[in-house]
């Protein structure tokens, strides 16, 4: 009984206290640069979702190209790169089609490639944007430049699609399923899933939270969601994008700015359902607030993990300072990176994991990403900012509910946003951390860095 006992502390104290992380970066370098479209989006304008995807021993990446001489809003097309042994092709390029927004990527562990595209019907100069066709396209990763077959999405009744789709796109990598979801105005988003067997099974609506607490109450559109699909279940978490609600707020940001309008950033919502083809979504869970300031949030990641928990990452900014003097002095600033561990719809804890405050300096965390090791543990890659400091950064999350001590990754340009290799888009858990994104100092590059720990 008494070794039985040690067994157990010593097992416990393993859990508790993992092995050092020791990050080495093995690459950095450019995957394609661009030039500003001025249509309101970019290349990590679909940052809830990813354009990055590992496939066993190849990755891939799509990207955005302004087209030459073409007008806003559509006047992009998306591109595929694989990252080959003498560095990143481009494999396919969309020469027929035009959007505004960046094309997610899904993979499956079979190989399968797919591609989130969002073309316009339109045919000539769209400066108010206008309908538009959300298409699924799948490669195949071992022969990217066979050309792609289309999936077209099937959808509850005929939504009216435009060229601001907000969508997400999301895989169960191993069973091979897919889900996607494009908003329609300020009031839904509308989903639908395709199953194993390869047919779009399943449809819906996903109803907005109501700001009942507005001057004038409405649907709260939610926006960059990070949605995770495992075993069907699915978790979608996002941020509140709709024109200012506070009638006060909005009119003195007007007096600023000098423009009718100024969105609000500032709520994170939560919602779930076990089952999509059986089970609606649960009612939305409000994860983080900075209402009362006027302050800001943005999501970072989500983790779907196999024994049912959720673990959420986001960015808090306390207030916006423009508004401090007049609404409400007294009020400090922070910025900080937050965690929670949800299970089942409830959450269980709550971690700031770094933090920077007005009065007593700190680091700042931004961008937060998680990363899924082999052995199942869970990491956070961050941008660190702030007392001088300037780089990305490394932290484990342990069993206890702590956070371990960050380690800096070492890349010679730190990442201020940046897509992974997720499993929400069918990545397998790995020891390579893989990153596409804007490097600090690098201007309109996509670059790439590849670290192992």
């Amino acid at each position: 009984m008494k070794r039985l006992l040690i067994a157990l502390l010593l097992g416990f104290a393993t859990a508790t206290q993992a092995a050092p992380l020791k990050p080495v970066v093995e690459l950095e370098e450019e995957v394609y640069s661009y030039t500003s479209a001025d249509n309101g989006a970019g290349p990590l304008w679909c940052h809830g979702s990813t354009c990055l995807v590992r496939i066993g021993d190849r990755l891939f990446a799509s990207g955005l190209e302004t087209v030459p001489d073409a007008k806003p809003l559509n006047n992009c097309r998306w591109m595929l790169f694989e990252r080959r042994k003498t560095g990143w092709e481009r494999v396919w390029l969309d020469a027929d089609g035009r959007t505004r927004e960046p094309a997610p990527l899904a993979g499956f562990a079979d190989g399968r490639l797919f591609i989130s595209a969002n073309p316009t019907l339109g045919s000539g100069t769209e400066p108010n944007g206008g309908p538009a066709n959300p298409t699924i396209f799948q490669f195949q990763s071992k022969n990217p430049t066979t050309p792609p077959i289309p999936l077209p999405p099937q959808w509850q009744g005929k939504p009216k699609f435009r060229e601001h789709s907000y969508r997400s796109f999301a895989a169960d990598g191993r069973p091979g399923e897919l889900i996607l979801f494009n908003n329609i105005d300020y009031t839904h988003a509308e989903w639908t899933f395709r199953d194993r067997k390869g047919t779009w099974s399943a449809q819906g609506q996903l109803k907005w939270p109501m700001g009942i607490s507005h001057d004038k109450p409405g649907p709260v559109r939610v926006c960059y969601p990070n949605v995770a699909l495992l075993n069907r279940a699915v978790h979608f978490c996002g941020v509140s994008d709709i024109i200012e609600p506070n009638k006060e707020w909005r009119e003195y940001k007007r007096q600023l700015t000098g423009k009718e309008w100024d969105y609000d950033f500032r709520r994170l919502f939560y919602t779930w359902t076990p089952d999509i083809t059986r089970q609606p979504f649960a009612e939305w869970i409000e994860i983080a607030s900075r209402e009362k300031t006027c302050g800001w949030v943005s999501p970072g990641d989500l983790y779907a993990a196999p024994n049912g928990d959720v673990h959420i990452i986001w960015s808090e900014r306390a207030l916006d300072e423009r508004l401090r003097a007049k609404f409400f002095p007294a009020e400090r600033q922070t910025n900080s990176l937050r965690y929670a561990l949800l299970r089942k719809g409830k959450i269980l804890r709550r971690v700031t994991l770094s933090e920077s405050t007005e009065d007593q300096g700190g680091i700042a965390g931004s961008a937060g990403r998680f990363h899924v090791m082999p052995d199942g543990r869970l990491l956070v890659v961050y941008y660190a900012s702030g007392n001088g400091v300037s780089e990305n950064r490394v932290l484990e999350l342990l069993p206890d509910g702590t956070a371990g001590t960050p380690v800096a990754l070492g890349l010679a340009h730190p990442f201020t946003q940046y897509f992974t290799a997720t499993p929400r888009a069918g990545s397998a858990p790995s020891r390579t951390f893989d990153m596409l994104g804007q490097q600090a100092g690098t201007g309109t590059k996509m670059t790439y860095a590849r670290v192992r720990f």
